[in-house]
């Protein structure tokens, strides 16, 4: 079967489930979820990492910008830790329902292919929007390791971006950061009024765990893309890594990362790991530390590691994206590979203080049912097995990609309505051909259809068509990939049904 992560090695690929021992061979075998099983809606994928989560909403959808962290191989090929120095890509997904996500694929910010050439790698990315001269431009800021941090600019917020500057934005040459270890981690704040600032830094100097002194703000200028003044000091306690900024009913939440000093804490202090905040009536400070509200990925999921968070509103409500090396403890190897995680945030009514929140595998409610009459792009899911995504032709497109027979995607709570009539698919080649084969509520549920793919040649993209039945209600949707064993099929770019 193919594989959970693109990543891995033919020795590492997936796990199967026999489907029975006299059916087809054709159809032996269904690859099973990894990672992300249904219904969870935890980690928000199973087929790629995505690690360091910032949120942009934006035209009601919401947009999860990721580092990209890949597996890293010794010379013997063994899968070894995570040392990050590797990435120069952040992964993209989005979703309006919280539940199936889209894969927009990577976004090429560092190195000699990527849009800040400067720049060696992207961590930790923050995304902010801002109406300038009647236009809607969008920023993205990124960390080069943690020796400066750049930005890109887009018309979208799916990009493509582009380094509007040429170099970083705040460098140690940058007033006010002289003494900030770790100059990474960046969040954006746009103010009601239209001001800009930015929060980042971390690291804890020598001895100095308690009061590390190294997170920072500053202005940004009324261009997104330069800094006014001077940097200015959050005196954050146990501060380690991973600022976020929020606006809540007229209160600053400043919230970050603890380190992880394993000496004698102070009575009320954070643990190791935890993400913790505190508050301010003015985005410069001065702050008043509140304490803990989500605990380390340990104490929930059995694996730690660093925490790294980023709280939005969407629709009302409020929300908590974070990572945990939750796909990767499933794969056999939580070496500080991270996946991204969704779960509700409450604020307390009288005083506005974040209420401590649970990180959970089941996620977050599906906020509406998925409409299956509008053009889909092969790459929106709520759980996969076996498919990777690779980048299409079109801009800021991905297709399901590495498809071999018993490879699945589904998509969550599809409401169907009086019914459906025919499937309609737009596929690519190069592959041998197969089906796709509709299913309702599992991946072994009831058939409402069978698509025939051809063989295709390489660039060749066709439009396929084919009738359902009892395709009616609202049902979680399977499309099952079979074929010619360990052949690659084809490429799902996109598809609709229609009544």
């Amino acid at each position: 079967m193919t594989n959970a992560n693109p990543n891995l090695s033919a020795e590492e690929k997936d796990p199967v489930q026999e489907v029975g021992a006299d059916t087809n061979p054709v159809e032996a075998k269904l690859a099973a979820a990894l990672g992300k099983q249904p219904p969870h809606g935890n980690p928000l994928m199973g087929h790629k990492f995505g690690a360091d989560p910032y949120a942009l909403v934006y035209d009601d959808r919401v947009y999860l910008y990721m580092t990209g962290d890949v597996l890293e191989h010794d010379g013997a090929g063994e899968i070894k830790e995570n040392s990050y120095s590797s990435i120069n890509k952040l992964h993209l997904i989005s979703s309006s329902d919280l539940m199936n996500w889209t894969d927009h694929g990577a976004i090429a910010v560092a190195g000699p292919q990527g849009a800040a050439t400067w720049a060696s790698q992207s961590w930790a990315p923050a995304a902010a929007h801002k109406v300038i001269d009647g236009k809607d431009r969008f920023f993205l800021y990124f960390a080069n390791n943690a020796t400066s941090i750049g930005v890109l600019t887009s018309d979208s917020p799916e990009g493509p971006w582009v380094d509007p500057i040429g170099k970083p934005l705040i460098t140690r040459q940058t007033p006010g950061v002289e003494a900030v270890t770790w100059l990474f981690d960046p969040a954006v704040l746009v103010d009601d009024d239209g001001e800009a600032y930015i929060y980042f830094g971390g690291g804890v100097p020598e001895g100095q765990f308690a009061e590390p002194n190294t997170a920072r703000v500053m202005r940004l200028g009324p261009d997104m893309t330069s800094v006014v003044g001077t940097a200015e000091v959050i005196p954050a306690p146990y501060m380690f890594e991973n600022s976020g900024i929020n606006k809540v009913n007229g209160q600053y939440y400043y919230t970050y990362c603890s380190n992880f000093y394993d000496g004698v804490r102070e009575e009320g202090s954070p643990r190791a790991g935890e993400i913790i905040y505190m508050t301010s009536d003015n985005p410069m400070g001065p702050w008043t530390y509140q304490g803990s509200i989500l605990k380390n990925p340990m104490h929930f999921f059995g694996v730690g590691g660093n925490n790294h968070h980023a709280i939005f509103e969407f629709r009302d409500s409020w929300y908590i994206a974070y990572h945990a090396q939750t796909l990767s403890k499933a794969m056999g190897v939580a070496k500080g590979y991270r996946s991204t995680h969704l779960n509700p945030v409450e604020f307390d009514a009288a005083s506005g203080l974040i209420q401590e929140i649970t990180a959970s595998y089941e996620g977050v409610p599906q906020l509406q049912s998925f409409d299956p009459y509008a053009p889909a792009r092969g790459v929106t899911m709520a759980w996969n097995a076996g498919i990777t995504t690779e980048a299409a032709a079109e801009p800021a497109r991905t297709h399901v990609a590495d498809i071999q027979a018993g490879d699945w995607v589904a998509q969550a709570s599809v409401d169907f309505g009086e019914g459906a009539k025919t499937f309609r698919a737009w596929v690519a080649g190069a592959g041998a051909g197969g089906t796709i084969e509709l299913r309702l509520g599992s991946a072994e549920g009831d058939s409402i259809g069978t698509l025939e793919v051809p063989a295709l040649a390489a660039g060749e993209t066709v439009e396929l068509t084919t009738e359902v039945s009892g395709a009616s209600g609202t049902h979680d949707l399977y499309l099952i990939f079979q074929g010619a064993p360990e052949a690659e099929l084809f490429r799902l770019a996109a598809w609709q049904f229609e009544r």
